[in-house]
């Protein structure tokens, strides 16, 4: 309900920039990189995975509809960072835990299907922004509102995390693990594909930016609620091919496609000029979260062994770093040059990409699946 509302709400009514929105998203990421990490070393303790997926939950349903109250962009940044902090202690525990009670084969179709879910429930939220503006209600108003399926969430995680403590002897790592403690899990050389995962999140233009493009090209912000949901229509079904085609021919080769699909239509997006394009292409990006999503969570889970909630930890948190840098990048570019230039800055980096990965990986052997 809240976030599609955000570029809107930021530019059109606390006059905010494009910055602004780079910032936005960028400051968010890295503050719930910085609680991931911890989030992860705790998550290492199956004990502790309900509690903190709990709590995470509460945090944003309590902060959110605060925004409506704001009065400046930074308060919303502000506000914002809360939130993803939530989002950062409830995302290592909830990864590991479906890491460790899945058959590996059936590893990437498992995230598939979270994340399908995850973008249903995405699909649901802006309906009902849409459904509340159509009807007389104001962004501020809209945003308050979403205190009441915040609360439905947190009353069904308590529900969800109840059992945890009688499985927490099924899912905990073996005892004659020889992979390094986790207290210094974060000191290895990091795998070649989280490098390269990381490298992806910041040349990818932020979501915000994304909205801020389509509404360049004349999409009212009445619709913009519908315009996410229906991208959700297109990551949810998507979702659940990724994750099989990263079972069928291995992760690392289904998130290069995904890359490739990205490079296609960020370059698309600095092209188009009416706003029929840019609906069409805004859903279309929709597939890259499909192909890339599940695939990055398989080969982390590959790559940590028994500590997942460690290994989920630095992945959230390099992630999130290289998604602030990024973000705020390219929300310069958008701002003092034009949203095409910045989309095709965006394209040509994720192309590098596209074209070093192969070798690099040979080179440092990154199984071909």
């Amino acid at each position: 309900m809240v976030y599609p509302l955000l570029p809107a709400f930021v530019t059109g009514v606390l006059g905010g920039g494009a910055a602004a929105l780079g910032a936005l998203d960028g400051a968010a990421d890295a503050a719930a990189a910085l609680v991931k990490l911890a989030a992860g070393r705790l998550a290492d303790r199956p004990a502790r995975r309900g509690p903190l997926i709990v709590m995470g939950y509460f945090i944003a349903a309590a902060v959110r509809p605060i925004i409506a109250f704001t009065a400046a962009a930074w308060q919303v940044i502000g506000l914002r960072v809360v939130d993803r902090i939530g989002k950062g202690m409830r995302t290592p525990p909830r990864d590991a835990l479906i890491a460790d009670v899945t058959p590996a084969p059936l590893v990437g179709r498992a995230f598939g299907l979270q994340r399908g879910l995850d973008h249903m429930g995405a699909i649901i939220g802006p309906l009902l922004a849409w459904w509340l503006l159509e009807h007389g209600a104001d962004v501020r108003r809209v945003i308050l509102v979403s205190f009441v399926p915040g609360v439905i969430v947190v009353l069904l995680a308590l529900w969800a995390v109840r059992g945890g403590r009688r499985r927490k002897e099924a899912v905990a790592a073996p005892a004659n693990s020889d992979l390094v403690p986790p207290a210094t899990a974060l000191y290895r050389p990091l795998p070649p594909a989280v490098i390269a995962i990381a490298l992806f999140y910041l040349l990818r233009m932020p979501e915000t930016l994304l909205i801020l493009r389509t509404q360049q090209l004349g999409i009212a912000i009445a619709l913009v609620p519908l315009l996410w949901a229906a991208l959700h229509v297109v990551r949810s079904s998507t979702s659940f091919v990724g994750g099989g085609l990263s079972d069928r021919i291995g992760p690392a080769r289904t998130m290069w496609i995904g890359w490739l699909i990205y490079v296609a239509l960020a370059a698309g997006m600095a092209l188009v000029r009416t706003a029929l394009g840019g609906w069409i292409l805004f859903l279309a990006i929709g597939i890259v979260a499909g192909m890339t999503e599940s695939p990055e969570r398989a080969l982390v889970s590959a790559a940590s062994g028994g500590h997942r909630g460690s290994g989920f930890g630095v992945y959230h948190a390099l992630t999130g770093v290289a998604a602030l840098i990024g973000g705020v990048t390219l929300g310069i570019v958008f701002q003092r040059v034009d949203g095409a230039t910045a989309f095709i800055v965006s394209a040509v980096g994720t192309v590098s990409l596209v074209i070093i990965w192969p070798f690099w990986a040979r080179s440092h052997s990154v199984p071909p699946r």
